[in-house]
């Protein structure tokens, strides 16, 4: 992966939640932008001082917002919102205005767009393909959700397809009750009938599954589209013109998780760019083990780069040949504004650009 080059107008940052993904993802946004590449760094929920770094605030989630770098390519950040991207579907798939707001207002709706399964790493995918298709970047970086396992990113896409095509989904498109807000199959059964919707309403509440109903009808003439958008997503991340930047923090215990993430991207046909090991402690000096004020906090610092030193020689000795590792020393501060940040992109930078083709 080169920033200078025009190879990938997309880079993908994946790993587990707690490396670094969006503090580096800011980082190869900025070098990006040096290099003259128009580029738009795609974040969730960076902290405070990354965004203050970034000049970046809530109306983020909205827009693209400039990022006063004074690079040579223009910089811009943005915010993901996956609640902000529904709608914008929602909004587009919609036969006309009014069946959007029914689907929008419907509460169940509301429920679904926050908790359905992968619904945030699929919008993550979903925003960058409108991204990509407007073209106005010549890079996007993309920080992906902190999902406990970073596999679900790749994930979402197939999953949004599976629910489209569920058995489950396809019962709940039936006509479930008629124009009074009666359930049919238990209107034809009198005194019965009232008895099965009042245990219904007792044990889900009859409202709900109105809801529910009216939802799924509503919902129905989008599916074409979120079936034809999520195909199109996966395409793209599987484009040659996209790269995935794999990180992970140092330590043995990491590699065998890690090294299945990335066998896991080469073997469904994504394109694996460089591992980072992030956060790596220095071995300590003799002079520093040395220092008595130190006590048992150089021997403990000891302790961590040896243990850094061993899970680095790890990687380097399993990785696939030709695979190119970056290791990132743990910084004394976490990077707080825009120098620090190209400071930490530089040091990637300058190892990926060093290494073999």
């Amino acid at each position: 992966m080169n920033l200078r080059s025009d190879d990938h107008s997309l880079v993908v940052v994946v790993g587990a939640g707690g490396v670094g993904k969006t503090t580096l993802a800011a980082s190869l946004g900025l070098m990006s932008a040096r290099y003259g590449r128009d580029t738009l760094v795609m974040t969730f929920d960076p902290s405070l001082r990354l965004m203050d770094a970034l000049g970046v605030g809530e109306h983020a989630r909205d827009r693209e917002v400039t990022v006063a770098a004074g690079t040579q390519g223009h910089l811009a950040a943005s915010l993901l919102d996956a609640k902000q991207t529904f709608d914008r579907l929602v909004r587009r798939y919609a036969p006309d205005e009014a069946a959007a707001n029914r689907i929008l207002t419907n509460r169940f709706y509301e429920h679904l767009a926050a908790n359905l399964a992968g619904i945030l790493e699929y919008m993550a995918v979903e925003r960058l393909f409108e991204v990509a298709a407007e073209g106005r970047y010549d890079r996007v970086v993309l920080d992906t959700p902190p999902t406990r396992h970073a596999l679900d990113f790749l994930g979402a896409p197939s999953r949004i397809v599976g629910f489209l095509d569920s058995g489950a989904l396809k019962l709940a498109l039936r006509q479930w009750f008629d124009e009074k807000g009666r359930l049919k199959p238990a209107a034809h059964l009198g005194v019965l009938g009232r008895g099965v919707e009042g245990f219904l309403d007792r044990m889900v509440g009859m409202d709900l599954l109105r809801e529910m109903a009216e939802f799924f009808q509503a919902f129905g003439p989008l599916f074409a589209g979120f079936r034809e958008r999520a195909e199109n997503v996966q395409a793209l991340l599987k484009s040659p013109k996209t790269t995935f930047a794999l990180v992970t923090a140092p330590g043995e215990e990491r590699v065998p998780e890690t090294l299945f993430f990335a066998r896991h991207l080469v073997e469904g046909g994504y394109h694996l760019g460089p591992l980072v090991v992030n956060m790596v402690h220095p071995r300590a000096s003799a002079d520093l083990l040395a220092r008595p004020d130190f006590g048992d906090g150089a021997h403990l610092l000891s302790w961590l780069g040896e243990r850094d030193d061993r899970g680095v020689a790890a990687f380097r000795r399993l990785l696939e040949r030709g695979q190119t590792l970056v290791d990132v020393p743990l910084l004394a501060q976490e990077p707080t504004d825009l120098p620090s940040l190209e400071a930490l992109g530089r040091l990637v930078t300058d190892q990926l650009e060093g290494a073999p083709a």
